[in-house]
């Protein structure tokens, strides 16, 4: 995506060739991060340890010395399963530190949390997200946080040096940074991105004219990217989605509480690829379609803060603009595949298109019965607040189960 194009939103920072070697980029960031130490947060299934991706990204992460704690947020995962994934993890340099999130002692924190009415949500990648993030402040000794999956088939460790390389400068000193890529192989992937949240962002912004916030989204390149990187004192303060909004949730609640010109994104990688989900018309709730409707909700739960009018009106508006803009999408996408010799099947185009034209109008039914529903879980201000104790506790409890 080598271009030059820039945002009066938010700053890009491109893919220019091969000028600026990996070691250079890395022995850049290695001299700042004695000042800026930076842990890297990991959401992952035990599963995903016998997949055919973490194995090259724990072989990938062996040469990041500069990052100086891993953590890797682990769900669904019994006794036995722990201690294999401890061990399939000792091979890494780093601090390391493996949450342990159905062990007894992660299990007694989230009653903790509960009873002290800090609602955490059902177990996902925002929640476990959420936790380690909690741990990492609880060390107290590290200047910002990157997390990426645990999916990657194409992991290279200069996607981590890219990524992190905004809010580790000091000359850029940005606070929060979003990875960006093409989805692409024989043919294009990223359908939610591509049929859904940009044709979506352009449908609310036809309707509604020059939102600020809306706009800021239409600055995204790949705004549903799972890569990020952010300082620890805004992470403090933003609430982060349980569901499969983590994505929208993360950018929305960085546009609340940081300025926009300390926010950019960065062209990760020219080959990305990870794990494919589903796409059901029959089951809005699983896949993708699940992860539709959570985004959509997201997105309006965001704009009903900020004081938009969400009603039926509105909505029957956007199904049809929205429905209009995806369709015109459709024909870019065919031109942008035909030019790059990529297999491109309209037929399955269309057929998305329409899934999440219901997942819109589900998501839309649902915001209107319960427009209050919460879909996030609190800050870690707002926690410490609640229990004081809280970071001694979860350090305790974390670092019992890796002794």
């Amino acid at each position: 995506m080598s271009d030059f194009f820039q945002d009066n939103h938010i700053a890009t920072f491109h893919k220019l060739g091969d000028n600026y070697r990996l070691d250079h980029l890395e022995n850049v960031i290695r001299n700042f991060s004695e000042n800026r130490p930076v842990a890297l947060v990991i959401p992952s299934l035990y599963s995903e340890l016998s997949g055919p991706a973490l194995p090259r990204i724990v072989e990938k992460l062996k040469g990041a010395d500069y990052i100086k704690r891993i953590v890797v947020s682990m769900d669904k995962a019994n006794r036995k399963e722990f201690e294999h994934a401890r061990e399939f993890f000792s091979v890494l340099p780093q601090e390391l530190n493996i949450i342990w999130n159905d062990g007894e002692r992660m299990q007694s924190i989230m009653h903790l949390l509960e009873e002290n009415e800090i609602p955490v949500g059902p177990q996902g990648k925002g929640r476990g997200a959420w936790m380690a993030f909690g741990y990492v402040l609880a060390r107290r000794d590290t200047y910002a946080i990157a997390l990426h999956d645990a999916d990657i088939k194409t992991y290279e460790r200069s996607m981590l040096a890219r990524l992190i390389f905004p809010v580790v400068h000091p000359g850029c000193d940005f606070e929060f940074s979003k990875g960006y890529y093409s989805r692409v192989s024989t043919k294009m992937h990223g359908r939610v991105t591509r049929l859904l949240v940009f044709p979506l962002i352009h449908a609310i912004s036809h309707i509604f004219g020059k939102d600020d916030f809306i706009r800021y989204l239409r600055a995204f390149r790949y705004p549903l990217a799972g890569e990020f990187a952010i300082v620890n004192n805004l992470v403090r303060r933003c609430r982060l989605p349980y569901n499969w909004g983590l994505e929208v949730g993360v950018l929305s609640e960085v546009y609340r509480n940081s300025a926009k010109k300390r926010i950019c994104q960065v062209d990760l990688a020219d080959v990305f690829d990870h794990k494919h989900s589903s796409l059901d018309p029959t089951d809005l709730g699983g896949g993708l379609a699940k992860m539709a409707v959570d985004i959509i909700l997201m997105i309006f739960s965001t704009m009903a803060s900020m004081g938009h009018v969400l009603e039926g009106g509105f909505f029957n508006t956007l199904n049809s603009t929205y429905t209009r803009f995806a369709q015109d999408f459709i024909d870019k996408y065919y031109y942008d595949s035909l030019i790059n010799g990529l297999h491109f099947d309209r037929h399955a185009e269309g057929v998305a298109v329409e899934t999440f034209r219901m997942c819109l109008i589900h998501a839309s039914e649902q915001f209107l019965s319960n427009p209050f529903e919460v879909q996030s879980i609190p800050t870690w201000n707002r926690v410490v607040a609640a229990i004081p104790n809280i970071f001694i506790k979860l350090q305790e409890a974390v670092e019992a189960d890796n002794q």
